[in-house]
């Protein structure tokens, strides 16, 4: 084994040739092998030993990784490699699988050009291999394929060789399906994956064999014999590890298929960001200039005990080293980084300077966030990070002893920058700290965390399910008055298009104010009129308000005001204190008082507030719930009796697929009903037999007889009266 800074000093020789870099992410469902494959590049690399590569899991350096042999957060690693005789880097991610930590999966495809697709035949096509996919081609990363565990056909599954042909043949089909289906419309047909061009790998990341075109042309091996050798036993394999070695194969397909910094740019900038390509900034991204202005992306935080937050970035241009003084996108003042390094899993090798088409680890910036563009020059940031699944199960935790709330604060402050899918508020009632993640490992990680990194003593409560408000017809306009009596402002609410809601999601349309034409362009494309469009003043968790009010005095001054009323009456809804989603508030009308000292932010944020809450109780205000969707594989035999159990917790059962005696059920889960030890019945219904897998699957309105129930639950649990309000209480 080598030295990581001696790998670190051969890397810096070769990474100002921007045709011999390569930016990848691996990425797959959970246990298909992305680590373990990792693991097979490190060996070729000299970082780790052969005899416990696939064991050691080296980019799973964190205790909780160890102990559940599963990835939780991307591992960035540089390494080095010769391959026909000339000298490349690979800049890898190694990505988690489970569908709780897609969050990191979304962010590190800001970082990276192509992508390694890793799936296990037996299994197949999961729904998290489906997520992932989609996610690397919405950000045109160029996918390649390998088929790991290939080996389990043979030995488990004791089909033929031609079965096992046959069975290959019909995953890749189903996979350029999928790239078809998700990829960019001018790529359809072009980034398919084939065995013949040498974008296809199969192997067993654990035994270190892969065969490939390139495999079968170099040390002139065929499948017949990669059969024949498998079915030997350990000698077979020890054969395979020298006819077909693993790091040959996947290294040749990621430097042939997949795109260096020079090509992928031109394909990926016009898509992330949104400035003119034809500014300077512009033309040295595409171009991947290294003697242009720096232009960063931040897709990753990273936290230490005595540097504090480190910034992980892909350099689109420039050259970064220590003193560039950056633009924050959205800060005023600029900074200066500190120093520069390089991510070998757990360590940051220092080095003097990186240039563009390189991942960079910065050190010394403050307050800094995932998806901050920095830049030498202030430019148009890039395109927000935006992750499909939202946070579905909240927690309250609370320090044993009051006296570690501070260092508590500031563990959720690290591990919320770190991964912003988890969000943090403070109950105001009742002092606790609300976690809310993506699921119940989701929590229970960063439960771990807090106690055995960051040394809290903690208690938490029961999982509590996020709900969301919304309407589903008008009302208005509502007469709102100040608590003076001096201001009166007219509001109307709507529920927002389906469209809309869905341009919401994906990121098309951004939260705060519009900023230029660009932003009213993307509104009207959504499904909004025009004037409505071009009225928008802010947007707030899903719900969007518009000023539709002609020549009203005074109303300028006190607008940042409204917005605010707004914005805590969207983070807090009337009915359950919920967060609302999918309204729109318009401010028809307003006599405002003409000396500012009674138009006061005591005056204007009540009065919006309470206009907002009082209009949406009119219109009558829907509970929305969480659904996610499951996977469950069981033998045939405990069919009836999986279905059983989804329906009772209000399941619906979506389709049945038959597999030989394998049943495959999908059905649609309130999470109400899964965090209330679905898993334990689904064990003790089949026995342990069952596998499944979810994905979120949306929000979806409440059934109505169960809806004053929850309310009257949710509104007790905070502290509320139980009898939900209605409208007059907020317009007295």
């Amino acid at each position: 084994m080598v030295r990581k800074e001696y790998i670190v000093e051969e890397i810096t020789k070769i990474m100002g040739n921007t045709d011999q870099i390569r930016n990848i992410a691996i990425i797959a469902h959970v246990h298909h092998g992305k680590t373990t494959l990792t693991d097979s590049l490190l060996v070729k690399a000299g970082l780790i030993s052969k005899t416990v590569s696939g064991d050691v899991l080296y980019t799973n350096y964190e205790a909780i990784e160890k102990d559940r042999r599963m990835t939780i957060k991307s591992a960035n690693i540089s390494l080095g490699f010769e391959y026909k005789s000339k000298d490349y880097i690979i800049n890898l991610i190694d990505t988690p699988g489970h569908v709780d930590f897609g969050g990191h999966v979304t962010r590190s495809m800001r970082a990276v050009d192509g992508v390694v697709l890793v799936v296990d035949p037996v299994e197949g096509i999961m729904p998290q291999t489906e997520t992932v996919l989609r996610q690397a081609l919405k950000e045109k990363c160029k996918p390649v394929l390998f088929v790991n565990k290939t080996d389990r056909l043979l030995t488990e599954l004791r089909l033929t060789p031609e079965q096992t042909m046959e069975r290959l043949f019909e995953l890749i089909n189903n996979i350029n399906k999928l790239i078809d289906q998700y990829c960019p419309e001018e790529f359809v047909g072009k980034w398919r994956v084939a065995v013949d061009n040498g974008s296809i790998c199969f192997g067993s990341a654990y035994d270190r064999w892969a065969v490939s075109k390139y495999i079968m042309d170099k040390y002139k091996i065929n499948f017949k014999q990669v059969f024949d050798y498998s079915s030997q036993g350990p000698e077979g394999i020890k054969k395979l590890q020298e006819l077909a070695p693993i790091d040959d194969a996947v290294l040749a397909m990621i430097i042939d298929h997949l795109p260096n910094p020079h090509e992928a740019q031109k394909i990926r900038i016009p898509q992330i960001w949104h400035g003119d390509i034809n500014s300077p900034a512009g033309t040295a991204m595409m171009t991947v200039d290294k003697s242009a202005k720096t232009n960063i992306v931040v897709f990753h935080i990273m936290y230490d005990l005595h540097s504090g937050d480190i910034a992980v970035g892909r350099i689109f241009s420039g050259d970064v080293r220590k003193g560039t003084e950056f633009h924050i996108s959205g800060r005023a003042n600029t900074q200066k980084v500190q120093q520069v390094g390089i991510y070998m899993g757990q360590d940051r090798v220092l080095v003097d300077h990186l240039p563009a088409g390189n991942i960079a680890a910065l050190i010394g910036l403050k307050d800094i966030s995932v998806g901050d563009t920095l830049s030498e020059d202030a430019i148009e940031p890039f395109e927000q990070i935006t992750h499909y699944s939202k946070p579905v199960v909240t927690k309250a935790v609370e320090a044993k002893d009051s006296r570690d709330t501070t260092k508590l604060i500031e563990a959720l402050r690290v591990l919320s920058k770190q991964d912003p899918t988890i969000k943090v508020e403070i109950n105001q009632e009742t002092g606790e700290h609300l976690v809310s993640g993506m699921g119940e490992l989701h929590l229970e990680v960063i439960e771990t965390k807090l106690r055995d990194e960051f040394m809290v003593p903690i208690t938490t409560s029961e999982p509590i399910v996020v709900y969301h408000e919304t309407i589903e017809k008008g009302a208005g306009p509502i007469e709102s008055k100040t608590p003076n009596r001096h201001t009166k402002f007219y509001i109307e609410v709507e529920p927002l298009p389906e469209s809309v809601k869905k341009a919401l999601d994906e990121g098309h349309i951004r939260d705060g104010a519009p900023k230029g034409q660009v932003a009213v362009q993307n509104m009207i494309d959504a499904g909004l009129d025009r004037p409505t469009a071009k009225g928008v003043v802010h947007v707030s968790n899903n719900c969007i308000l518009v000023d539709s009010t002609h020549g009203v005095q005074y109303l300028n001054e006190v607008m940042e005001l409204l917005i605010d009323g707004f914005v805590e009456a969207a983070r807090d809804g009337p009915l359950a204190r919920e967060k609302c989603s999918g309204v729109m508030v318009k401010i028809m009308d307003a006599t405002i008082h003409e000396d500012p000292v009674h138009r006061g932010p005591a005056q204007i944020i009540p009065a919006m507030r309470r206009g907002m809450y009082a209009a949406m109780l009119t219109a009558g205000v829907q509970l929305m719930e969480p659904k996610q969707m499951f996977t469950i594989n069981v033998p045939q035999e405990y069919m009836s009796d999986v279905i059983t159990l989804l329906q009772g917790r209000r399941g619906q059962v979506q389709n049945i697929v038959q597999d030989r005696e394998q049943m495959s059920i999908t059905a649609k889960m309130p999470v109400s009903e899964v965090i209330k030890g679905f898993s334990n019945g689904l064990r003790s219904s089949t026995q342990g037999r069952a596998i499944w897998y979810y994905e979120f699957a949306g929000y979806e309105k409440l059934p109505g007889e169960l809806q004053n129930k929850i309310v009257r639950e949710i509104r007790k649990r905070k502290g509320q009266p139980e009898e939900p309000p209605k409208p007059e209480q907020f317009l007295e």
